[in-house]
């Protein structure tokens, strides 16, 4: 499997490339800005990208997606409840951010669905708490964690559909089963390293002990 972290915008979203050496075929995870330089690494690597994922619909991990769309007609996906999100951004946020409002989602997954690139497969973890539709993507020694779960932090759950018990609940039943040697990729560079692991958040993590 193929997996490429790229930090790519002034907010320190994480932007991440998945995809399949063999056939050629990947997903972006939260394409938030620099989307040229996305597409340019994938070809770098000979893999086309046919999936936009977004691990929840707040405008920092999505205002990539018309951009992206348009340039490689790659389909979007998002979780069922925070599909809304992608185009009803208010004006005034993205005034804000300077982004565009997202396309509508193509595909809607559920808790448990399974993305596929190629030979890869990803399976979708709900974990609401940051907002209603947060997901977390995992594949065998990775989980792509979004905004849910940062290196010995966690996101902010004060926003609309935010809620401290849910993430709290998502993260210690759903994340930390995972194996502990499974490699935890943030949706921002907000820790000392980009990266972690289940078994270091478990036992280093101050927000769920």
């Amino acid at each position: 499997m193929f997996v490429k972290q790229m930090q790519v915008s002034s907010m320190a979203v994480f932007a991440y490339i998945v995809g399949d050496p063999i056939t050629g075929d990947a997903l972006v995870i939260d394409p938030a800005s620099d989307v040229k330089g996305i597409i340019a690494e994938a070809q770098k690597n000979k893999l086309k990208i046919n999936y936009i994922v977004n691990t929840h619909g707040h405008v920092d991990h999505i205002s990539g997606n018309t951009e992206m769309q348009k340039a490689t007609g790659a389909k979007i996906i998002v979780h069922h409840d925070d599909s809304i999100m992608l185009t009803h951004t208010p004006a005034m946020i993205l005034k804000m951010f300077g982004a565009k409002a997202s396309p509508a989602a193509d595909i809607l997954v559920k808790d448990g669905d399974v993305i596929s690139v190629g030979n890869v497969e990803l399976k979708v973890i709900h974990t609401p708490g940051h907002s209603l539709g947060g997901i977390c993507l995992y594949s065998p020694g990775y989980v792509f964690t979004g905004d849910t779960l940062f290196v010995e932090a966690a996101g902010r759950t004060d926003l609309p559909g935010g809620s401290w018990e849910e993430l709290s609940k998502a993260v210690k039943e759903k994340l930390f089963a995972l194996p502990d040697d499974t490699k935890v990729m943030p949706g921002h560079n907000y820790g000392r390293t980009p990266t972690s692991t289940i078994g270091h958040e478990k036992k280093y993590n101050p927000f769920f002990r």
